[in-house]
């Protein structure tokens, strides 16, 4: 039993490289057929929780059981660099993300802040995920922050990670506390 953490399906945003963080585009193809082969990677989901934004309610779908919608699962906010090609951030901007976790660009949000409200989710998660098979649909960064919280490390290893679209980490409990069992597995690739 486990703790299944979904990264979303790929959207015509992924393919040109921009980040997304609250934007609301819709899979593409692509993303589609990513989402669909997510169900034979997993067991019977007992609990299926997602992700209010568009690209993760359509990734959620296709497991066919109604999910709980938590706003806490939602892409952290890049602010002014919503939309923004990644190449075109500024290298002072990038910089300050990774050298500052509680950073954040105007209108956006720190990585302190999403560390906080996704170790809080994942918290009071991680004990049914020791009877119970529960899934939860979301974005590229609350999945490295749910990785970083089962790992017990600091948030800024989320720039040492990649999260691929409709990728599957797992984390589980044991005795001593949460572990990270999987990592950014891609049924599609």
């Amino acid at each position: 039993m486990a703790l299944h953490v979904i990264r979303h399906g790929r959207t015509e945003a992924n393919a040109a490289g921009l980040l997304q963080g609250r934007l609301d585009p819709p899979l593409d193809d692509i993303g589609r057929a990513q989402a669909a082969s997510l169900v034979a990677a997993l067991p019977k989901i007992d609990r299926l929780i997602c992700s209010p934004l568009r690209r993760a309610r359509e990734t959620a779908s296709v497991f066919g059981i109604e999910p709980q919608i938590d706003e806490r699962w939602i892409e952290v906010a890049y602010g002014v660099y919503e939309g923004t090609p990644v190449a075109d951030v500024p290298k002072d901007v990038w910089q300050q993300w990774i050298d500052d976790p509680a950073f954040a660009p105007e209108g956006g949000e720190s990585l302190r802040s999403l560390e906080s409200r996704i170790g809080r989710v994942c918290a009071s998660l991680i004990e049914e995920a020791r009877d119970s098979e529960i899934a939860v649909v979301t974005h590229a960064t609350p999945v490295k922050a749910a990785m970083a919280w089962a790992l017990g490390v600091d948030i800024s290893i989320t720039w040492r990670s990649f999260v691929d679209q409709a990728s599957i980490t797992r984390i589980v409990r044991r005795d001593r506390g949460p572990a990270l069992a999987a990592f950014n597995i891609t049924p599609w690739a």
